[in-house]
């Protein structure tokens, strides 16, 4: 189930190089001047076989010049009512400051589990700067050095012992699909929520997920039987006051995690922008079923074949390279093909939970393979002896045997991919492709 991890501090206390290193990446821009990250930046990171996501947030600031203080301080407060756990990153090198006051304040009333993060610890010098943070009543701090990785790992250990454990109630709901309905601000998600439950209403009952905010709705006419993964984002107005993009990707962090099969919504109106594609890839990084909604097509004037196949190219290669996802043209508003989004959901489900036999995929596979083989490397010849698909997996995994796994490179792993998807049908839903010695 899904678990937030938030990075808060004042500014230029290495926040944004944390968040690299514990998510592995470069994504957020580092730099020395302070207030350097407005835009959030939300990843995944995985240790010990636990996974979670974890939000970056901008530097904590107070009567400053800065024209985008009080929202960046909104956006930090969003962060503390989402998260599970919260990371409270100070600077080692500089000790206590009045904003690390001001911030332990404010997570000590917010009654979240905290981890106090010394960071900056960059040599064995400032392990003595260490304990002064005590002063703040947060508890034990943990020195680390995001720059070089020292005591990383102790910190994560610590991060997965903090996070909730998943609910056995969610074990329940494992039998029947879950959807979440995600998108942009303004997209159409709630009229498509309404279009869905507001007439002929039939629904068994609200189940609370183990994630505060997130829903479980059972959906149950025109023969569909599903969960309908709906948020706080989504059901309610959020404040006016309350920074909304940033809002939505909170909110859809959360609904992505819970469901199975994620609805895109993009707006027709306004075609692709950064913020499907970051949602986009929230849905690839936690490997969900897709089916992309373009919603508002009521309103589009050009709706001929030749302006449908330049939107569908379009988002394909936005969304590129996964671009076996069924894209279906409607409108919320005037619930056209709206239970066709409905319909592929379910197929996508079903993709998602299918199996071919092993018999069956060799036959396949190993002709593929003869016709195509992996490259040699250094005079040697990699020999593809055995495929089987693993089962129990959440998604569809491949396993292929082989003499020399590691000479296998990216290239020739979405070879196979693309002869599988050739020849079965996992639309909607991404696959593993493993390599494994024999």
């Amino acid at each position: 189930m899904s678990q937030l991890v938030a990075i808060v501090g004042r500014p230029n206390v290495g926040k944004s190089t944390l968040f690299n290193r514990l998510t592995r990446s470069r994504t957020a821009i580092v730099d020395d001047t302070a207030g350097t990250t407005r835009d959030r930046q939300y990843g995944r990171v995985d240790w010990n076989g636990r996974d979670f996501s974890i939000v970056d947030t901008g530097g904590w600031v107070v009567n400053s010049d800065d024209i985008f203080e009080s929202e960046i301080n909104k956006q930090v407060h969003l962060a503390i009512e989402q998260a599970d756990v919260i990371l409270f990153a100070v600077d080692a090198m500089n000790g206590v400051t009045d904003l690390d006051d001001h911030v332990a304040e404010i997570l000590r009333k917010s009654r979240k589990p905290v981890i106090l993060v010394a960071n900056k610890v960059d040599s064995s010098d400032w392990l003595y700067n260490v304990p002064e943070f005590y002063s703040l009543g947060l508890g034990e701090p943990y020195p680390v050095s995001a720059v070089n990785g020292f005591g990383t790992g102790d910190l994560l250990d610590e991060v997965v012992k903090k996070l909730p454990e998943t609910d056995s109630e969610e074990e329940e709901l494992d039998d029947i699909p879950k959807f979440a309905i995600v998108g942009r601000p303004n997209a159409g998600k709630s009229s498509i929520v309404n279009a869905f439950i507001s007439e002929e209403r039939n629904i068994v009952t609200d189940i609370a997920g183990t994630t505060r905010d997130s829903i479980y709705t059972r959906y149950n006419k025109f023969g569909f039987d599903f969960y309908l993964v709906d948020t706080a984002g989504i059901r309610k107005k959020t404040k006016v006051n309350e920074d909304i993009e940033y809002y939505s990707v909170i909110r859809s962090i959360r609904a992505i995690e819970a469901a199975d099969v994620c609805i895109l919504m993009i707006d027709a109106t306004r075609g692709i922008e950064s913020q499907d594609v970051s949602i986009f890839s929230l849905i690839q990084r936690n490997k969900k079923g897709l089916v992309v909604c373009v919603n508002k097509w009521d309103l589009v004037k050009d709706k001929s074949e030749v302006a449908i196949k330049y939107f569908r190219d379009t988002i394909r290669n936005r969304f590129a390279p996964f671009t076996d996802f069924p894209i279906i043209f409607g409108s919320a508003l005037t619930k056209q093909r709206i239970y066709k989004v409905l319909e592929t959901a379910v197929e996508v489900y079903r993709n998602r939970k299918k199996t071919i036999p092993t018999s069956q995929l060799n036959t396949v596979m190993l002709e593929a393979i003869a016709a195509y083989p992996p490259p040699a490397n250094k005079g040697k010849y990699v020999k593809i002896k055995y495929v089987t698909m693993l089962k129990g997996a959440p998604i569809p995994t491949f396993i292929f045997f082989c003499n020399l796994p590691q000479w296998v490179k990216e290239p020739y792993r979405r070879y196979l991919e693309n002869k599988i998807r050739e020849n079965w049908d996992f639309t909607g839903t991404p696959i593993n492709v493993f390599m494994r010695e024999k």
